[in-house]
Formats: C-alpha cells, structure tokens, sequence
C-alpha cells in the first residue's frame, strides 16, 4: 500500500498514551459510532486531517461536526453516541 505524501504528522500521541495515526481513520461510507466520530475528531484536532478535508472526506456538515467537536469537548466520548445527544445536549 501505497501513503499519500503530506506536510502535517502522520501519527499523533494523545494524552492517555494511546497514538492514532491516518490509518486509523474510518472509510468514508462507515456507519458512524462514537468511537469512530473520536477518531476524526482527535485527527482533526491533532492535525492529522484538516478540517475542510475531513468535511469533505465523509460528507458532514460543518453544523455537524461541530457539534461532535463540543460535545467530546465537554463530556467526552460517551457523548458522542447517538442514543445520548439529548441526554449530553441538555447539559
């Protein structure tokens, strides 16, 4: 397999020690799970994807994505599972 030439880091140390690297970034026709929402979000945030192309790559909206952005923020993981946006949302 072949790794696309880029400017930014390939591979990102969080701060619970785990690395998240391009390859772990979901396909773009993935059925959306929270874990899979963190990963692009900490990509995004640790620049391993710019945020327009991250838009683009998996067809969000920027509304939406923000969204994800705040909620991880604010409440983690946990909140970026569909069966708990009202529950997180209302906080």
């Amino acid at each position: 397999m072949f790794v696309k030439k880029t400017t930014g880091p390939r591979i990102a140390a969080l701060d619970d020690g785990r690395i998240i690297s391009v390859a772990d970034l979901p396909s773009p026709q993935t059925r959306w799970v929270a874990s899979r929402k963190q990963i692009v979000v900490l990509a995004v945030q640790h620049h391993l994807i710019a945020r327009d192309e991250a838009l683009r790559r998996y067809g969000l909206s920027a509304e939406e994505f923000d969204g994800w952005c705040k909620a991880f923020e604010r409440h983690g993981a946990p909140a970026l599972k569909t069966t708990s946006l009202q529950k997180y949302r209302q906080l």
